[in-house]
């Protein structure tokens, strides 16, 4: 299980990096990223993850099965984001049908996306 420092877990956070960050977008999901006020409360300069999935992804089952799988490809693939930034991931439908290996070289590929663009 992802670590409790490194999930977004606020409402006023996930609104801050919605309104912070224009949508972008990946072959299997589409990922908003904001950078880390400095104003912020945690001493560390991790990076935190968030994910949503609504309810238009199908039955609660469903809805359940993709954040498991996200939230296990998102643990394999935190030491790649290093930067201190916020980030929410949207999958769509088809990862439920995914192969987990397809998925988690997906989120890594999202991943060193953001570690690029936060470095610059």
């Amino acid at each position: 299980m992802t670590p409790l420092i490194f999930r977004l877990r606020k409402h006023a956070d996930y609104q801050r990096v919605y309104q912070a960050s224009r949508k972008q977008f990946s072959k299997q999901m589409s990922f908003f990223v904001a950078a880390r006020p400095a104003d912020c409360t945690f001493t560390e300069p991790s990076p935190r993850i968030g994910l949503t999935v609504g309810k238009v992804m199908g039955k609660a089952h469903d809805r359940n099965r993709i954040k498991r799988r996200m939230r296990e490809a998102v643990r394999k693939n935190l030491p790649e984001l290093t930067a201190p930034v916020d980030v929410i991931l949207h999958p769509r439908r088809s990862v439920i049908d995914l192969d987990f290996a397809a998925l988690t070289r997906e989120v890594a590929q999202v991943f060193r996306t953001i570690q690029k663009t936060a470095t610059r």
